[in-house]
């Protein structure tokens, strides 16, 4: 992820915090998904992009093993004030994660690939499949679109995805696709999910 990226997000995460940085406001398909894709998962995970941090808290309260890194200090500090000392949040880039080979069991990758351009995107798929384990998981959310396409998001240019464009991508990138989910509602952008495991 860019420094203009991580930035505009530092600039926004009170902002964005208040919105979006609740459980409360996860649309409840999201949560069965997340919540059955961990459930499969015995080792650590990590929340890559984590935000605000919502995600990783609510994976910890399951009694999973997770950390939640993201490369805006000002996302860490805020999930640090209010999920406690209890969560492991770091700062740190998804194009070289703070973590060793083969760490962890999953990678939650919720949307936090979206503003990546589509000739760096690589990179960043190449760093989850690093961190996983053999056959670890690596679960996927982006916005869905029937091409490949800037569009202007609330904070900085992000990409839609063509279901089948990411996949060939992970596929390229040594995961094998297990699932697809895609969801289309009113006055909301469609949305994708992907769960792979690494070879």
């Amino acid at each position: 992820m860019t420094e203009r990226v991580t930035a505009a997000y530092g600039a926004r995460a009170d902002e964005y915090a208040a919105l979006l940085g609740s459980m409360d406001t996860v649309h409840p398909d999201d949560r069965a998904l997340v919540d059955a894709w961990a459930a499969g998962r015995s080792g650590p995970l990590v929340d890559a992009g984590c935000g605000p941090g919502h995600w990783t808290a609510h994976l910890a309260r399951q009694g999973h093993r997770v950390s939640g890194i993201d490369a805006a200090p000002e996302f860490v500090e805020h999930a640090r004030r209010t999920h406690g000392a209890s969560v492991d949040f770091r700062v740190g880039s998804l194009d070289a994660l703070p973590l060793a080979d083969g760490s962890v069991d999953g990678v939650l990758a919720w949307y936090s690939v979206i503003h990546h351009e589509p000739s760096r995107i690589g990179g960043a798929l190449a760093e989850f499949r690093r961190v996983l384990t053999p056959g670890g998981g690596l679960l996927l959310g982006f916005f869905e679109g029937a091409a490949v396409e800037a569009f202007d998001h609330a904070v900085v240019t992000a990409y839609r995805w063509p279901v089948a464009s990411l996949a060939a991508l992970l596929d390229g990138a040594g995961f094998d696709v297990v699932d697809v989910h895609t969801r289309t509602a009113p006055e909301h952008r469609p949305h994708g999910a992907i769960s792979a495991v690494r070879r």
